[in-house]
Parts: C-alpha cells; structure tokens; sequence
C-alpha cells in the first residue's frame, strides 16, 4: 500500500469525523439521548486517532540515526497501536459507562427524549451519509493493494497500518450510527429510555471488539512481521537465479516499516569460487532481488557459504 492512499483515506475520515462530532454532541446538548453521547465522544475519539496516524507518518521519515540505523518506520506501527488504545478505553468504555448510567436512570425516571425530539434521528442520517462517504474512500484506496485477498485476509496481512485502521473505525462508526439510530428511534416511539441505553451499550461493546481486533494486528507488527509468503517466494528466486549461486540455503526478511524490508540469506555458492566471483554473485543477487521487489526499500545482507546440504 502506498503512503499516500493512506494519507488519502485518514484525511477523509478526519473531515468526516470532525464534523459528525459536533454535531452529535450538540444534538446530544439539546437532547439528552445518551446515544447521542456516546457516538459524539466516538467520532472525537476516531478524530484525535487519525491525528495520531498523521503524526506516525510523519515521524516514520526521519532519517536513519546512529542509535536507530534502520530508521523509524516502526513508528507507523506504534501510532497505530495506540490507536488501538484510545479507542477502547475513550470509545468503548466510555459507551459502555454511559449506558451502564442511562439504564439506571431509565429505570428511575424513564429517560425518555423530552426536548428537539427529532433532531437525534436527522443528526444521524446525516452521519451515516457522512461516514459513508470516508467509508467508501477507504475502500477505494484499499482496493488498489488488496489484490484478490478477502476483507479479513487483507485486514490481516497488510504491512501498513493505516487503511486497516480506518477501514475497521469507519466500519464500527457505520453500524455504531446504526445502533444509535434504533435505540433513538425505539425511545422516541415508546417513550422508555431503556433503549437508548441498549443502543448505547451496543456502540461500546463494537468499539471494544474493533479496538482489540486492532491491538492483535498491531502488536505483531511492533514484534516484528516477514514478508508475506508470495514476497518470500519472489526473494528466493531471485537470490537463488544468478550464476555462481547453487541455491538458498536459508533466508529470513523483516518488515522495518511498512515499505522497508530486511533481507538476511546465507547462500551456496560454487566451490573453488574466488573471492571476486564470489562478491559478483552476491552484487548480481541484490540487484535481482530489487527489480523483484521495486516498491520496497530493501536492506540485503547476504553470507556466501559453501552448499554441504548439511550446513544451516
């Protein structure tokens, strides 16, 4: 995935959520409905996440350092991760409170909607048209490295963190608005605010299931992800086609970022080789390697070894 699809999609989910936020809240202020509240607080905490998602992109292109010589393309990573943080514990919890309060307080005076009885359901229609258009960015711009991977598969297997992020937050934005509209429109025709409060509840137990779906995939990026399987393949061709090489012995890549990739291989060589035949296979080796990966920053370290079938 290019840097700047993901740029693309968190700037229209950032214009979105912005503007979807005020909104509900005021819709909240003049209401009451703590549906209202709950999603106000969730597009604010989904506005302050594409902020840090900016910010990890930006940090991620300093330049290598003594102390960091591989450079900071993990910080996309780490960004991403605490995303995963701030939307379950603003997002989800804080929904999951509100609820646990707008139930007790339905029990004890009802909790119906009593003032601007309406504007809740055109707040939210509008949200939905809103969200759907960043929703639908973030589908066309994921669409272009998807390849023939399922939603799951590629939610799974991307390297960078971004279009996943915002595909899963405008995702759970679209059927959290969709929980909101129910227990708003099932309030308003019974005059019980009880579902207010199980819509509510529904929005933090989405936003909860979302952020640790999130936390999964981003922690093993932090770990450390290989490339993926059909990358590896291409790598070992590639190591493994020039003359004076016999075969891969073994090989082992690192994501360093979401476009920087380690390359580490110990490869047979022919034996009797000189030192410059040798040093000619290993150039001739990272050169086919690059034109086989040509969108990645590659680092290559490659050890010449002689092919004894029992060496590892």
């Amino acid at each position: 995935m290019s840097a700047e699809g993901g740029t693309t999609a968190i700037l229209a989910a950032l214009g979105a959520n912005i503007g979807i936020a005020v909104t509900k809240f005021v819709a909240f202020l003049l209401s009451g409905s703590s549906s209202m509240l709950a999603e106000s607080v969730h597009s604010l905490a989904d506005s302050g996440n594409q902020g840090l998602l900016l910010l990890g992109g930006k940090k991620s292109k300093q330049k290598a350092t003594p102390e960091h010589p591989f450079g900071f393309g993990r910080e996309r990573y780490v960004y991403g991760f605490v995303v995963s943080i701030v939307l379950f514990s603003l997002g989800g919890l804080f929904a999951l409170y509100e609820a646990y309060h707008k139930y007790h307080e339905s029990q004890l005076h009802g909790g119906a909607i009593t003032s601007w009885q309406w504007l809740p359901i055109a707040v939210l229609v509008s949200a939905i048209v809103m969200e759907g258009y960043s929703f639908r960015t973030a589908v066309r711009e994921s669409n272009r490295s998807r390849g023939s991977r399922t939603w799951p598969q590629f939610i799974r297997s991307a390297k960078a963190p971004e279009l996943p992020v915002v595909l899963l937050e405008d995702f759970a934005a679209l059927i959290g608005l969709v929980f909101a509209l129910i227990g708003v429109s099932l309030t308003l025709a019974t005059g019980s605010g009880i579902w207010d409060a199980l819509g509510t509840g529904a929005i933090g137990l989405l936003l909860v299931t979302v952020a640790i779906v999130l936390a999964i995939e981003m922690k093993s990026l932090l770990i450390g992800e290989s490339a993926t399987p059909r990358a590896r393949k291409r790598i070992e061709e590639a190591l493994a086609s020039p003359d004076g090489i016999e075969r891969v012995i073994h090989a082992k890549t690192l994501h360093l970022g979401p476009e920087e990739l380690l390359v580490a291989a110990k490869i047979a060589v022919s034996p009797g080789s000189d030192a410059a035949a040798i040093a000619d296979a290993i150039n001739r080796a990272e050169a086919a390697v690059r034109a086989t990966e040509p969108n990645l920053t590659l680092v290559i370290y490659l050890e010449p070894d002689i092919d004894t079938r029992t060496n590892a």
